[in-house]
């Protein structure tokens, strides 16, 4: 990978470009894993690993309990910043922009894909709220599966989904001497124009 990224590389578009570095990252553990990054209503920020569920020239979409810090903070600050560090590739790609919530239908649709034990499990745990042990979240697995024992899982009220809509997509290359390269689209008017950041 140390060939580096050119300006010749980009594309008219960088979802196009993030589109084909993701195909390659394919083989990697979870190439899906990003790190979001929040800020709470007093500036405190916050990081965390999330999975990208989806991809399209409207943003990039994840799926949480939005009761969650990281759901307090987004209804607090709508903007966000996302990270996919492939290590391996030496690559990384940073994602920032605002973030708006997905519709109830966008979110049961997915809901509905998911093993039915990660849907229990969305039941059982109120996410980033305190518990006493490991023992009360058995306990609210046990009560959600008897809760739907003979029924589909319904969507729980605290979980839903969110779509980053990027202002700027960062592409990193790894290079030997540190000597990296950085390549940005910003988004312009209905367009992207791009421009090289040192390393």
């Amino acid at each position: 990978m140390r060939a580096g990224l050119s300006e010749d590389d980009l594309t008219a578009s960088p979802f196009e470009l993030f589109h084909r570095w993701y195909d390659e990252a394919a083989d990697l553990v979870e190439p899906n894993a990003m790190v979001l990054a929040t800020t709470s209503a007093a500036g405190q920020p916050s990081a965390r690993m999330v999975l990208l569920k989806g991809v399209s020239p409207d943003g990039f979409v994840f799926f949480t309990n939005v009761a969650s810090r990281k759901g307090e903070d987004l209804a607090a600050n709508p903007r966000a910043a996302l990270l996919f560090p492939w290590h391996s590739l030496e690559r990384q790609v940073r994602i920032e922009g605002t973030v708006g919530a997905l519709t109830e239908g966008e979110v049961a649709a997915y809901f509905a894909t998911r093993p039915r034990s990660s849907q229990l499990g969305a039941w059982a745990s109120h996410q980033s709220r305190p518990v006493t042990g490991r023992e009360e979240l058995d306990a609210a697995y046990r009560e959600a599966e008897d809760m739907f024992a003979d029924a589909d899982v319904t969507v729980p009220p605290e979980w839903g989904g969110y779509r980053v809509r990027p202002e700027a997509i960062e592409f990193w290359q790894g290079r030997t001497s540190r000597m990296h390269d950085r390549l940005v689209y910003l988004a312009e008017g209905d367009g992207w124009r791009t421009q090289r950041l040192a390393p």
